[in-house]
C-alpha cells in the first residue's frame, strides 16, 4: 500500500477524514511546508486556536518531512513551545527541518508563522522513530 493510501485518514492531511484538517504539504528546497487557516470549530476559547489543533499541525508537519521523502516514521518524543495566540481565521504557513539523523532517529524542528505579520506562534521540536523496511 503506498504511503499517501495509509495517510487517507490522518487527521491533519488525510483527503478522506470528513473532519480532518486536510493539509497539504510539500517540500521547499530542505523544508516541508503547508499553509492552514483555523476556523471555529478549531477554537480552544474567545476565538483563540486550541493548542492541541496547533500541536497537531506541528507534529504532522515534522513526520511529513520524513514521508515526503519515502521514509515512514512514528513520534518518539515531542515538545512545545506556544509563543503568542492564534486568533481563529488567520492563515499560517508550517515549517519544519531535520535537525540531523541518527541510527533509526530523526530530530525534527518546526514552527508556526502567521502569514500576515510572519510572527511564530508556536515552534516544536521532536523525535521521530523511522520504521524499518
Amino acid at each position: 500500500m503506498s504511503t499517501e493510501r495509509r495517510a487517507n485518514g490522518c487527521f491533519v492531511c488525510g483527503p478522506d477524514n470528513p473532519i480532518g484538517l486536510k493539509v497539504r504539504f510539500r517540500m521547499e528546497g530542505d523544508v516541508c511546508v503547508g499553509e492552514f487557516t483555523p476556523r471555529s470549530e478549531h477554537m480552544g476559547y474567545d476565538q483563540v486556536t486550541h493548542g492541541g489543533i496547533q500541536f497537531s499541525l506541528l507534529d504532522d508537519v515534522m513526520a511529513n518531512w520524513l514521508w515526503i521523502q519515502g521514509i515512514q516514521c512514528f513520534t518518539a518524543r515531542a515538545e512545545i513551545r506556544y509563543r503568542e495566540q492564534l486568533p481563529v481565521g488567520t492563515p499560517v504557513r508550517l515549517e519544519s527541518r531535520c535537525v540531523r539523523r541518527k541510527g533509526r532517529l530523526a530530530m525534527m524542528e518546526g514552527r508556526i508563522v502567521r502569514l500576515d505579520n510572519a510572527a511564530v506562534v508556536a515552534e516544536a521540536g521532536g523525535s521521530f522513530m523511522l520504521r524499518e523496511r
